[in-house]
């Protein structure tokens, strides 16, 4: 009994994780997730080109004179 204490108090939170995960993939959590990773990713991007235009439009001249 109290290995299984020890096993609970160690890994506590891998436990309720793994719980929410399932919780998560069972209400179909994941699909919003992936949107919302997306549209994240894709706000940083515009945010970056935004503030690094000359490095962003050398970069792409440069890739497009390869091709």
């Amino acid at each position: 009994m109290e290995d299984f204490k020890n096993f609970l108090s160690k890994y506590k939170g891998a436990i309720i994780g793994g719980l929410i995960a399932l919780v998560a993939l069972l209400l179909n959590l994941h699909k919003v997730l992936v949107w919302i990773i997306i549209i994240v990713a894709g706000i940083l991007l515009g945010n970056y080109v935004q503030y690094n235009k000359e490095f962003v439009k050398d970069k792409i001249k440069s890739y497009i004179d390869k091709l």
